[in-house]
Formats: C-alpha cells, sequence, structure tokens
C-alpha cells in the first residue's frame, strides 16, 4: 500500500504499524477478516462497482500467500431483520472469485453448526464468504455472545473494514475481544489511519480544506476541530447559502438552514481568530426549478432572485477556489460544489477535481474523503491522480472529529 509506506516514519502511529498484518505469519492459520464488501447490485443483482472489494484483495492475498486460509465476513444493505435475498451475499460470489482468481466458498448463514463446519474443513489457500451478517439483529446490536460465535470461527481476526470502524458493531468491535493478542489492521485500515494522520498532525502547510455537501449541521464538529489546524477553508454546496444569509445576502429559493445562521456567524468568528482564511462563492448558478433541463443563470450568490435557486458556484468563485488549492501543500476535500449528479451543475465540482489533481501533480498531499467526493472523483477518472481516496465516508469524518474510533480501538487494546 503506498501510503502505508509513505506514512510510516510519523512517529505518531507507530503503535497502529505494529498491529498491521505484515507483522503476522498466517501460515496454516485461519484468519477471520471483517471487509467492507456492502456494494451496489443492479436490478439483476449484479455489482455494479466492485471498488471496495477491489481494496480488501491486498489483504487477502497476503493471507493465502503466508499460506493461510480466510473467512470473510460483511453486511450488505440495510436489511430490516432476517434474510432478504437482494442482501444475500451470494450475488458477489463470483466477483470476489474473479477478483482472487481462485473459487470461493459461500456460507448460507455466518453462525451455526453448518457454518462451522464448512470453516473447520477450510484448507491453506481457501476462501470461504460468510452470509450478510446484519441478517441477525444481533451485529448491529453488538451482541457479545454474537461475536463470541462469530470468533470461533477463526483463530486469528484481522479488520478491514473502515467504514465501519465508526460503529460498535459485533463484528467491527465487540469480536476483537476475543483475539487478545492475535487481531490486526488489514492495509485498507492501514492506509485510512495513515493517511488520515498525515493530513491532521503532519500536514505541510498551506492547508486548504475544500467543504461542500448540503448542510451546515452536518460539519460543524468537523469544522471546529479543523480550524485549529487548517489555513483556508473553500465551502461550496447548499451550505453556503447558509453562510451567505447570515451575512445579509439574498439567496432566493437557496436551501437554508435558518435555525443555523448562528453557528455559521460563530464558524466565521472563530476563523477569524484563529487566522484561518474563510472562503465563501461569490457567483452561484441558479435556476428556476431543481431539475436538469431548466433555465439557468451566472449570478451573484448575494443577490440571487425571488424563485431562484442556487445549485452550483460560479466561474469566478471556481477560478478563486482554484488558486487557493493551487497554491496549497495539503488538501482534504469533502463534499462537492453543487448538484454534480446533474450535468447543468456538475462544473464547480469538476472544476476542483481538475485544480485538486494538478495540486498534487505538483507535489500536494490530497486526501478525497466523504461519500459524494469519493463519488465525484470518481466520475471524473482523477482517483489516480490525487494522494488517497478514502473508503470511510462517515467514519473517516468521525474520525477527524473524535481523534479514534470503535473499531480501531479495539485492535489497539
Amino acid at each position: 500500500m503506498p501510503v502505508y509506506v509513505e506514512t510510516i516514519f510519523l512517529h505518531h502511529y507507530l503503535t497502529h504499524m505494529k498491529k498491521i498484518l505484515d507483522n503476522c505469519n498466517f501460515s496454516g492459520k485461519k484468519a477471520l477478516v471483517r471487509v467492507d464488501f456492502n456494494v451496489p447490485l443492479d436490478d439483476k443483482l449484479h455489482v455494479t462497482d466492485d471498488t471496495r472489494i477491489q481494496a480488501a484483495v491486498p489483504t487477502i492475498k497476503k493471507i493465502l500467500a503466508d499460506g493461510g486460509s480466510v473467512i470473510l465476513m460483511s453486511h450488505l444493505g440495510r436489511p430490516k431483520g432476517g434474510y432478504e435475498e437482494k442482501y444475500s451475499l451470494k450475488h458477489i460470489v463470483s466477483t470476489v472469485e474473479k477478483l482472487l482468481s481462485r473459487p470461493v466458498k459461500f456460507a448460507p448463514d455466518c453462525v451455526g453448526d453448518s457454518v462451522k463446519k464448512l470453516a473447520s474443513e477450510l484448507k491453506p489457500g481457501d476462501v470461504l464468504l460468510l452470509e450478510n451478517l446484519r441478517f441477525h439483529k444481533e451485529e448491529t446490536a453488538g451482541s457479545q455472545p454474537f461475536a463470541q460465535e462469530l470468533a470461533s470461527l477463526g483463530n486469528v481476526y484481522v479488520n478491514d473494514a473502515f467504514g465501519t470502524a465508526h460503529r460498535a458493531h459485533a463484528s467491527t468491535t465487540i469480536i476483537a475481544q476475543f483475539f487478545p493478542k492475535d487481531k490486526y489492521f488489514g492495509y485498507v485500515m492501514a492506509g485510512e489511519i495513515a493517511s488520515i494522520d498525515k493530513v491532521l498532525n503532519g500536514a505541510e502547510k498551506p492547508f486548504t480544506v475544500i467543504m461542500g455537501g448540503a448542510k451546515v449541521s452536518g460539519k460543524i464538529l468537523l469544522i471546529e476541530n479543523l480550524l485549529n489546524k487548517i489555513d483556508n477553508l473553500l465551502i461550496g454546496g447548499g451550505m453556503s447559502y447558509t453562510f451567505i444569509k447570515a451575512l445579509g445576502g439574498k439567496i432566493g429559493s437557496s436551501l437554508v438552514e435558518d435555525d443555523k445562521i448562528e453557528v455559521a456567524l460563530k464558524i466565521l468568528k472563530d476563523a477569524k481568530e484563529k487566522g484561518v482564511a474563510i472562503y465563501l462563492p461569490v457567483d452561484t448558478i441558479v435556476a428556476d426549478t431543481f431539475s436538469n433541463n431548466t433555465t439557468t443563470k451566472p449570478c451573484s450568490i448575494k443577490n440571487i432572485p425571488d424563485g431562484w435557486l442556487g445549485l452550483d458556484i460560479g466561474e469566478e468563485t471556481e477560478k478563486i477556489y482554484s488558486d487557493v488549492i493551487t497554491r496549497s501543500k495539503t488538501i482534504l476535500w469533502n463534499g462537492p460544489m453543487g448538484v454534480f449528479e446533474m450535468s447543468s451543475f456538475e462544473h464547480g465540482t469538476k472544476a476542483m477535481a481538475h485544480a485538486v489533481a494538478a495540486a498534487t501533480g505538483k507535489g500536494a498531499y490530497s486526501l478525497i474523503g466523504g461519500g459524494d467526493s469519493v463519488t465525484a472523483i470518481n466520475k471524473y477518472k482523477m482517483g489516480d491522480k490525487v494522494s488517497y481516496v478514502s473508503t470511510g465516508g462517515g467514519a473517516l469524518l468521525e474520525y477527524i472529529e473524535s481523534g479514534t474510533l470503535p473499531g480501531v480501538e479495539a485492535i489497539e487494546k
């Protein structure tokens, strides 16, 4: 993993690196690996994006190369309780087999006598995929007996599911206590931890955060924590209109959180006191209806006509933001600049993707985190032009907010 190699020197995370699976020889061992195979399926139940499965392949191959066997466990979707055909992990078996270039056995459940038998019969080089953990309510409840039953299937535990590390579920956190000495971070987990540590504790200046998305309310703690570390904060997306209204601007029918006006003003005040430069859009692309096929026009973000709503940043804002990004040495991007799912309002988000890629090409370190930002960077085929694309989403943001996660602590203890 390039990020792991690049950041191993960081003294702050030597503890984490001792828990990397490179420090274990899996010969003759049965590794119980928590992966994040929560992948999208189409109406024919075929995998449409195998990124998360691909991410886990190096961890699985390391264990197999050592002469171990692998028991994979994951969730898929949000079943309401009990078996649901559309959420069965059997639908992804062929994709896993293709990416591993070997057959994968499938267990019709994740606990029970039949599963124990399948696990006991595994030979070195074998791979077994368990059925969806969330078909049992005990998984999300963090049940200790359920975690213990899962633990009985293997003799080493590896957590490689960063996307669920912020949940104290049975398979992500509780299970680790049954492997006091034999628990490790997989390569995905180690890479995520190292990349966040580099941004939060080893950031080269200037450090710029690009913050977008719909609402201020979901980003308050994140922004407050980051204000102690960063030089520039570029705000876009729906959340920007709350700031503009707080400053007395006219925002027409744009998205706004009226109950967060005071919060926005406090963020601006705190940033000024800490010497952080906050950039707000100066222009916007407005529409008369929330639709891709509608009338649009550029206008000042402070003077949006009544009945019109802002759905993207404008060209002048793109130039200002791109200039700041290009001069940055560390970049964290969370959230789009507009409704990028619609082609009429994707220009701002696409411009940010190009700017981050250009800065990275000049030597900046860039971390892309949060579901929509990852979707955007992949949509514009720039995932290989930035330093690290987080698989975590909510887990990444919670890690930045709190400094750790239940799934991370469980391995460290």
